[in-house]
């Protein structure tokens, strides 16, 4: 078993899904064999609905001609948080508190989770 290889397989498949406990409902990420806490080994991978709310952001800043973009912590609808990047907007617009929405993009030959606002 190893679910951060089935969290690849499914984004390059164009589906975000979450694994989530068949016990307590709760969704977990990133990928696990059990549930943090109860360590309840029975997940699930359930669809996403791709939306969350930013709940920090950095600034990278780089040198010309590299584009700055940003680092966000963005706290899933579904109740876990996971780190990424706001796209399609200047780094310094993305504002703690946004409503973003899930998108999955190639980078580099994989398969890549960002967010978009929403």
């Amino acid at each position: 078993m190893k679910p951060d290889e089935d969290y690849r397989r499914h984004l390059a498949e164009g589906r975000f899904m979450l694994q989530r406990s068949r016990s307590s409902g709760n969704f977990v990420h990133p990928p696990r064999v059990a549930e943090p806490g109860s360590g309840a080994a029975d997940l699930a991978w359930a669809p996403a609905s791709g939306l969350g709310t930013v709940h920090s952001v950095t600034i990278v800043r780089q040198k010309p001609p590299a584009q700055d973009y940003n680092v966000v912590l963005i706290d899933l609808d579904e109740g876990p948080r996971l780190m990424s990047r706001v796209v399609g907007i200047a780094p310094v617009d993305v504002k703690i508190g946004m409503q973003v929405r899930a998108r999955i993009i190639t980078e580099d030959d994989a398969p890549l989770l960002v967010f978009e606002k929403a």
